[in-house]
């Protein structure tokens, strides 16, 4: 299809994990859809320049150097920023917001977006946490875990995840490959963790990662993980769920797809004789011209806060304060996860035990805190991850002493973290600079979001359960800390535009549609009415395909 054609039956704005899948099933379903990508262009494979350099092909062999830190405080803070992986991250100065708290919002302008840096970690959610903020007083969410059940095995066929069958009702199993094996004094950790506290269990991670392809990974042109753990470069074996690797190549085969990279989108459009939304109007991120594009329907997958910024933009005489935004709720009750807590500690025996390769996930406990009631002075809880290895010794010296004391293995060390869920409230919250503009002429975004109270009695807790379980696994030495990190580097933003039961409440309904103007669908993180433990963006998938075939069905009753 021309790239110069305006009119398409969907537009997905964002390429991301969300918009990718988006992007896959409209296409699937016959629907000529423009996807609108604010960045450049990253084919899979052509476009990962550094995915097959050795250390010594850098110049500081891969590192993260002092001018790259001083020229980007924000994202030089995320652990996969450094010089492999610079040219996918969003430098500081090149798109600013406003903090007026604290906030570190990492960003990723490509073909595939974040996709390209997750951390990929993928866990279902279960039904408490599609519950548990109703009774908590916080939310209502207008589906429950059996609404979207089925698409989480939908997602989870084709983006391939590798996992146990766990048999647990607080994160339920799901369609998995074989999971990643625990080492040794992991699995040890495990048994005296579970044998002292009967109701944690430890098991191993699952992720988006392919360590038995099936015939439709094979057939997207993807392979078995390699267990690099150089993700952050992009996998030219596409090894990990990407939406470069899986969903773009599969919507693009179709024929229905139009990729438009360099586009900002600036706002949507919205008719007030129709009393929809028409179409989406795009600056030319190079030459700053702009154009418009129309479709029946758009999905907005910009990612959390750039969708906020994209709807808060959309102002019209029907909607002055952003589309769908009657009840003045929109960019409110922004969440995140606490990352805050940390634990080291070391453990004695198993030296003649190691490990190979790089395993892309840990072992990790499902929450355990408030599940089914409340139980602690601090509302939901957390997820817990550690994991346990053995590095060089500290070697003295110099010459073949030196040398020979390089190849000898130290004692076991051990790490573990906290993913806590944070309440949602309406203080916490993104909009517009009355003044200040990018260079695109896009009002800059303002953060106001924080900590509050309840996160700091959960950061206690956890650090306080965290070293009582180290302790009854064996472990010495074990010290806590509090990173102190902003809010945003944990980059599992979500809320602004959440679902919800009722429009007073909410801006989107059980299916992802905005309540007052139903052609539009927001299903990236932006969708979210809590955050749950869990990692986000397996959610985020199943959200999508869910609603885009919704929608599919909706245009052909011409209901939308």
């Amino acid at each position: 299809m021309p790239i110069d054609n305006k009119y398409f039956d969907a537009i997905v704005i964002g390429s991301g994990i969300s918009g990718g899948w988006a992007a896959k099933e409209l296409c699937e379903k016959g629907l000529k859809t423009l996807l609108l990508e604010r960045g450049k262009d990253v084919v899979h494979l052509k476009d990962y320049p550094t995915a097959t350099k050795h250390p010594w092909d850098f110049t500081h062999r891969g590192g993260k150097t002092i001018a790259l830190t001083k020229n980007n405080p924000v994202i030089s803070r995320c652990y996969a920023y450094n010089e492999t992986s610079e040219h996918f991250f969003v430098k500081d100065t090149e798109h600013p917001y406003v903090q007026e708290k604290p906030y570190d919002w990492i960003r990723g302008y490509q073909v595939g977006g974040k996709s390209l840096l997750w951390a990929r970690q993928t866990q279902r959610w279960s039904k408490y946490d599609f519950e548990g903020p109703a009774r908590d007083g916080f939310g209502d969410w207008p589906i429950r875990y059996n609404d979207i059940a089925p698409w989480y095995t939908h997602v989870e066929i084709f983006a391939g995840i590798s996992g146990n069958y766990d048999k647990l009702d607080t994160l339920p199993d799901g369609s998995f490959l074989p999971a990643w094996q625990m080492n040794s004094v992991e699995k040890e950790m495990q048994s005296d963790i579970m044998k002292k506290f009967t109701n944690r269990n430890v098991i191993q991670g699952r992720c988006a990662h392919l360590t038995v392809p099936q015939p439709i990974h094979l057939e997207q042109g993807r392979q078995q993980c390699q267990a690099r753990s150089l993700c952050e470069r992009g996998c030219p074996f596409g090894g990990y769920f990407s939406s470069n690797a899986s969903t773009l190549p599969w919507a693009k085969k179709t024929g229905n797809l139009t990729l438009k990279t360099d586009s900002v989108v600036h706002s949507i459009i919205y008719d007030e004789a129709e009393q929809k939304a028409t179409g989406v109007r795009v600056v030319d991120r190079i030459n700053k011209t702009t154009t418009e594009y129309f479709a029946k329907i758009i999905f907005v997958n910009a990612s959390t806060l750039n969708t906020n910024l994209i709807l808060l933009n959309s102002t019209s005489k029907r909607f002055p304060n952003g589309l769908g935004n009657d009840n003045g709720l929109l960019g409110k009750y922004i969440a995140f996860h606490n990352y805050r807590g940390n634990l080291s500690a070391t453990i004695d025996g198993n030296l003649d035990s190691y490990y190979y390769g790089r395993r892309p996930t840990q072992p990790m406990m499902p929450n355990f805190r408030n599940v089914h009631k409340q139980e602690t002075d601090f509302q939901r809880g957390y997820m817990v991850f550690f994991g346990a290895g053995r590095s060089v010794a500290p070697a003295e010296g110099i010459g073949a002493d030196f040398k020979e004391q390089s190849t000898e293995l130290g004692g076991w060390q051990v790490s573990m973290m906290m993913q806590g869920e944070t309440v949602p409230k309406e203080s916490n919250h993104v909009r517009l600079s009355p003044d200040q503009k990018d260079e695109w002429g896009i009002p800059q975004l303002i953060t106001s979001v924080g900590y509050d109270e309840n996160d700091e009695r959960l950061l206690k807790d956890f650090l306080q359960v965290g070293t009582e379980m180290l302790d009854a696994a064996g472990c010495k030495n074990i010290r806590s800390w509090d990173t102190k990190q902003a809010p945003g580097l944990d980059i599992h933003e979500m809320g602004g535009v959440r679902m919800g039961k009722d429009p007073k409440t909410s801006l989107l309904n059980e299916w992802n549609q905005l309540h007052h103007c139903k052609n539009v669908f927001v299903t990236d993180g932006a969708c979210m009415a809590s955050t749950s433990t869990q990692n986000p963006s397996l959610t985020y998938m199943a959200l999508t395909a869910r609603a885009a075939n919704y929608a599919v069905e909706a245009l052909k009753k011409q209901e939308l």
